[in-house]
């Protein structure tokens, strides 16, 4: 027997949203097809939202923080942990940012690492999102990954302590410990 999935288009996908059908289901777009999203646990949600505050106190004026919601990507619509995206936030009144919108992504990482190294690499990757981010819960660290090219970020750099400047904003200092509350 033959597998057969529907590919789900961007428009299908916002028809199939605007409906209502997956109203409390938590899902997301990835790669055309729907998958389900891991429940947050504590660590996650706690990293999530002090990382949130903490960025925006750092990128006030310069970047917009959104956290837990859609970007709009060419076949998919994942919602990343945390996008930062640009000024100003007016323009995602009538569609979530786009690629050419989003400086850097950061997804938090608990039971998802293979996921979000792997499958969400990929797909962001692939897309041109210059930068992305894993803080990895698990193993205390952080997977900066810069220079997309061939479906794949060609430098993968582990940081474990210190600070790290995005590439969007090399005068804005991130110090780790910020990032790793656990």
């Amino acid at each position: 027997m033959t597998l057969t999935t529907y590919k789900w288009t961007i428009e299908k996908w916002h028809e199939l949203v605007d409906s209502g059908v997956l109203d409390g289901q938590k899902v997301e777009l990835l790669e055309q097809n729907i998958v389900n999203m891991s429940p947050e646990g504590i660590e996650h949600s706690y990293t999530t939202e002090n990382v949130v505050i903490y960025l925006r106190n750092l990128l006030s004026n310069l970047a917009h923080v959104k956290e837990s919601h859609p970007i709009t990507l060419d076949n998919s619509e994942p919602e990343p942990d945390i996008a930062i995206v640009r000024l100003p936030e007016t323009i995602y009144r009538h569609h979530h940012p786009y690629a050419e919108d989003i400086y850097w992504l950061i997804e938090i990482s608990q039971r998802t690492l293979k996921k979000d190294l792997e499958q969400k690499s990929f797909t962001y990757a692939r897309n041109g999102i210059p930068e992305y981010w894993v803080i990895d819960l698990q193993n205390k660290q952080v997977i900066v990954h810069t220079q997309p090219k061939d479906n794949k970020y060609s430098e993968v750099i582990t940081h474990q302590s210190g600070i790290i400047s995005p590439l969007a904003f090399p005068q804005v200092e991130i110090v780790l410990h910020k990032l790793l509350l656990f």
